[in-house]
């Protein structure tokens, strides 16, 4: 070895040490989806892990796991475990666990995904948040899909008469109360059993926003009954490990938090909404014969929601919320204000 290459040796190896050292500091979250990826859902999961990775400066980027960690009833358990660092799951799959997001799940919300998705992040961060609604993960967002409509495979459904001689799958949350209380043969199942549950006529139709019609697959759909505002939404908690987030630096904390929030709920109900649009025109190519409920059935609906509302309020309010029934219309008039 020459006297010259000798001297080049440290530096050589100060800048090997260096590059070694800023790659054991990135930090690498394992994002989990059980959605198809082209889903809106799966989508904005993604872009938040990209306005992550800006944030950070790279410090920290996301893993995007080849399959879902768990099924979706497990997903919550799953990030709190340390199976995934993040994912998202719908409240409603695990019945009576959660008790203050059912608020988002009331029917005749909003006809948007975005209204209702950022009027429950304001009102999840000023009144859900501080009393620990998803304790034992650190909530990154809340938000809902679009306005929730009943779908059939081979009548119509004009009426609750109607509708309660017929078997749905639906997702659990306010709608599996609402429907015992119309009398209507339900069952919960994940939104991934749709396919198999329709077309092999086991359910006679299914609850879902518009968009599912196209992410499940749902080809054998010929009828869909809208109610105005939605006959049910559907809330989702999009989440992280508490003890990744916890190991992050203060600045990475900062920035995670920065695109969280309103920011990340924007992002899902975005999603949500143009992948609604869409279906809504597809629908009309496949011949899917669309009717709004009417005056009668709507009536019938919100007789019934009553009873739930009084319902929640007393379970709410047994859990530490204050004036849960105020909190109720501080949401109703949010979502109005974002419309």
């Amino acid at each position: 070895m020459t006297r010259q290459t000798f001297r080049l040796a440290p530096f050589a190896a100060a800048a090997l040490f260096a590059a070694s050292g800023g790659a054991l500091a990135q930090t690498v979250l394992n994002v989990s989806t059980w959605l198809p990826p082209a889903h809106g859902a799966t989508m904005a999961q993604n872009q938040w892990c990209e306005a992550v990775e800006k944030e950070t400066k790279g410090s920290v980027k996301c893993h995007l796991l080849p399959k879902a960690v768990s099924a979706p009833p497990g997903t919550f358990d799953a990030v709190r475990d340390g199976l995934a660092d993040v994912s998202y799951t719908v409240d409603g799959y695990t019945p009576g666990r959660f008790i203050f997001t059912q608020v988002a799940e009331f029917p005749f919300l909003g006809d948007t995904s975005t209204a209702t998705s950022v009027a429950y992040q304001r009102i999840y961060d000023k009144y859900f948040a501080p009393l620990g609604e998803h304790r034992g993960v650190k909530t990154l967002a809340v938000f809902t899909h679009g306005p929730g409509i009943i779908f059939t495979v081979k009548q119509p459904v004009t009426s609750a008469a109607e509708a309660a001689k017929l078997k749905f799958r639906i997702g659990g949350g306010n709608i599996n109360e609402l429907s015992k209380l119309m009398g209507w043969n339900t069952t919960l199942k994940p939104a991934t059993d749709s396919f198999e549950l329709l077309s092999t006529g086991v359910m006679d139709g299914t609850f879902f926003p518009d968009e599912s019609l196209q992410s499940m697959r749902l080809g054998m759909v010929r009828y869909a009954t809208t109610f105005p505002g939605g006959l049910y939404n559907t809330s989702f908690v999009f989440m992280m490990n508490q003890a990744k987030f916890d190991s992050l630096k203060p600045e990475e904390k900062a920035a995670i938090t920065k695109v969280s929030g309103e920011h990340a709920a924007r992002l899902f109900a975005a999603g949500w909404d143009r992948t609604d649009a869409a279906s809504r025109n597809i629908q009309k190519t496949t011949g899917v014969q669309r009717q709004m409920a009417n005056e009668a059935f709507v009536n019938d609906v919100k007789a019934k929601q009553a009873q739930l509302e009084d319902k929640w309020v007393a379970a709410a309010e047994a859990r530490g919320l204050k004036n849960a029934r105020a909190v109720l219309a501080e949401f109703r008039a949010e979502t109005q204000k974002l419309k």
